[in-house]
């Protein structure tokens, strides 16, 4: 797990929760301008997400946890100037 914030690997989690987390913030995060209210996100991929895998989980660290990857790997950015924090896919 790549962190846009200090540019380095801060460690795994499991490869399916990881795919599917990818996959659900990738659907809910727009090309747009305006882009998507960080706060709304875990809210916006939780029906996305299958049950079994995530089952008992944080949804909100995974969500934080895969957007920080996703941003490091230039996937999706951080609309600027945007507070609250807002997200856009690249």
């Amino acid at each position: 797990m790549l962190n846009v914030n200090t540019g380095r690997s801060d460690g795994t989690i499991d490869r399916e929760m990881y795919e599917a987390m990818k996959s659900a913030l990738l659907e809910v995060i727009p090309e747009g301008e305006e882009g998507v209210p960080f706060g709304e996100l875990a809210e916006r991929v939780k029906p996305l997400l299958p049950e079994a895998v995530f089952e008992g989980a944080s949804i909100g660290w995974y969500t934080t946890t895969v957007k920080l990857d996703l941003e490091a790997r230039g996937l999706i950015e951080r609309v600027p100037k945007a507070s609250p924090q807002r997200l856009r896919r690249r």
